[in-house]
């Protein structure tokens, strides 16, 4: 991988790492308020895409909760209702970056938009393979033109794991934008 994680390993014995024993198969990306699947070096090698979300804090489980198996490979938290920065973002996006392509999943919030952006901007200028696909589902906002729209908190879910999945099967980074885009 090519950030640095702070990985450790998890005594199941001791009873006083229930935090550890809790999260056994996530690592924190040194720094950053990312949480990563402790297996990623292991997605990458396999030549699969991975997935990366994020958002405000405060949502929770959205989306840390998220993480693992068929699901996201990190995800970035930002403060309290606010976006994380455009710099933890990258970093998210260099430390889960695979030769298959990552694809970054964006609720529909316009700090995010903006954030996950210039992430992904830089990202690309930087010669890797990212995909975006902003959701906007959600139903508790009416969708009067005079807003920034309906942010996607509820439907993102269901979008890491249809991507997720995919993403696991080994499929492409085409396929797999594809199924979180439709």
């Amino acid at each position: 991988m090519s950030g640095e994680v702070a990985g450790r390993d998890v005594d199941h014995d001791d009873d006083n790492d229930d935090d550890e024993k809790a999260n056994a198969g996530l690592q924190l990306l040194e720094g950053h308020r990312v949480v990563v699947r402790a297996d990623i070096d292991s997605l990458i090698a396999q030549g699969k895409v991975t997935l990366l979300s994020g958002g405000g804090s405060g949502h929770e489980p959205a989306q840390s909760g998220y993480v693992g198996h068929g699901m996201l490979s990190a995800v970035v938290c930002g403060d309290i209702f606010a976006s994380p920065p455009p710099a933890a973002i990258f970093a998210a996006l260099k430390a889960i970056a695979s030769p298959a392509g990552t694809l970054v999943i964006v609720t529909n919030y316009t700090g995010d938009r903006l954030n996950f952006g210039i992430a992904v901007e830089r990202a690309k200028a930087e010669g890797m393979k990212v995909a975006v696909v902003i959701v906007g589902d959600d139903c508790a906002l009416p969708n009067t033109g005079n807003s920034a729209g309906r942010r996607g908190l509820a439907g993102t879910v269901l979008v890491h794991k249809l991507a997720g999945a995919k993403a696991e099967l080994g499929c492409g980074l085409a396929e797999v934008f594809d199924t979180a885009f439709n």
